[in-house]
């Protein structure tokens, strides 16, 4: 039986200091020689994920941006892309009219950027942008118009909670909408993705394109539930949400314990 192992990163396969200990990277590096399929399914872009990726060997196609991407790892090429129709104009006006302004992810003039009014940042919203100091994707604009520009894939809403909220009840049924706090900075994140962006989807593309008969993931956030129903098995690990736990098949140890890696040694291949 081929079976696909897919992780998330952050809270996952990341320790809280948002690396890998060498001892994971070590295991599933080992793992993957002997045949393992490994993957890793995650909200970051490709450049942050292999930035706290380093040193591990992840040779199929990895899903980024929630799902909004399926990339393959080693020439980079998108495999799968996922972007919001024309009616994404009516949700950023939607936004503005209450006073939010996004973080909005799209391919502009053919480069792919993330666009942000330095103005109009939240500080959970400067916060971020000050973790990506030097990456080529940053596009501070003056006019927040210019945030419909380009083919948008991806909108980022880091604010209050009490404005978020009826935002996410707002388009969560008619758009993929992850609704939650940051387990770094404890910030209310909006994300809005099209509908068709999932990882739940984008797992069952990648598992169709290399031929898996079996899907095993991992995950600690409530964003993983629909990856667990898209998979055969999913484990959490012990830090996971308690939404998260009740539909996984088990519970692992912590992000902190290796908890994925120390399962794939014992159960994998």
């Amino acid at each position: 039986m081929k079976t696909l192992y897919v992780s998330d990163l952050d809270g996952t396969l990341l320790r809280s200091d948002e690396q890998m200990s060498e001892y994971t990277n070590n295991t599933i590096n080992t793992l993957v020689s002997k045949g393992m399929l490994f993957s890793y399914a995650t909200a970051r872009s490709l450049i942050t994920a292999k930035k706290v990726t380093k040193g591990l060997s992840a040779k199929i196609p990895l899903i980024v941006y929630n799902g909004a991407f399926i990339i393959d790892n080693v020439t980079e090429e998108v495999l799968r892309a996922n972007y919001f129709d024309d009616s994404v104009n009516d949700v950023l006006e939607d936004l503005f009219s209450h006073d939010i302004y996004p973080i909005v992810y799209g391919i502009v003039d053919g480069k792919e950027k993330f666009s942000f009014v330095p103005k109009l940042c939240t500080k959970g919203m400067n916060t971020f942008i000050n973790s990506r100091k030097g990456d080529i994707r940053t596009n501070a604009i003056d006019d927040y118009k210019d945030l419909k520009k380009g083919n948008i894939f991806y909108i980022s809403c880091i604010d209050e909670t009490e404005k978020l909220a009826p935002m996410y009840e707002r388009y969560k049924h008619d758009y993929h909408c992850v609704f939650q706090k940051d387990i770094y900075t404890g910030d209310q994140w909006l994300e809005i993705l099209p509908k068709t962006a999932s990882k739940a989807n984008a797992v069952r593309q990648l598992r169709e394109m290399i031929g898996c008969d079996k899907v095993v993931a991992f995950g600690d956030g409530k964003n993983d539930i629909d990856l667990f129903q898209a998979a055969d098995e999913g484990y959490a690990v012990s830090n996971a949400h308690e939404d998260l736990k009740k539909v996984a098949t088990g519970v692992i140890l912590s992000n902190n314990e290796d908890g994925v890696a120390k399962w794939l040694e014992d159960e994998a291949l």
